[in-house]
């Protein structure tokens, strides 16, 4: 039996990325702020790209790029109104669910700093989300 050869591998593969991403959009289904940003009715077409996304970032399938080309977060989340506000939900909503995994502390910090660091980069305006009430 070979070693573990990347953070994918080492913590679980796939069934631990269902798991994280599951858990982060029961979170998102009911946010006010965070909902809005998915027209789908079911999130499950949004839950699977970002499922793909970071088994493929951390090391497992490359299943993301083969269909969906390039990431460029920052590009793909440029049409969305990213302030402060949207930005510390989606991180209430990520804590919440990789605190639901139990990885060792090791694991768990090199997967929070990553996620921190790209909810920050994601931020694209400080203003308020306009009103869209009316």
């Amino acid at each position: 039996m070979s070693e573990p050869t990347s953070f994918y591998e080492e913590v679980g593969g796939a069934p631990v990325f269902e798991r994280l991403v599951a858990e982060f959009y029961r979170g998102v289904a009911d946010d006010e702020v965070l909902r809005p940003m998915y027209p789908e009715e079911d999130l499950g077409p949004a839950e699977e790209r970002l499922r793909m996304f970071l088994e493929q970032y951390w090391g497992g399938p490359t299943t993301y790029s083969e269909q969906r080309g390039h990431p460029r977060l920052r590009m793909r989340h440029m049409g969305f109104h990213v302030n402060p506000d949207a930005r510390d939900r989606w991180l209430g909503h990520m804590r919440r669910a990789v605190d639901t995994l139990e990885l060792s502390p090791l694991h768990e910090g090199m997967l929070w700093d990553y996620l921190q660091r790209a909810a920050f980069a994601m931020v694209n305006t400080f203003e308020d989300a306009p009103d869209t009430s009316s």
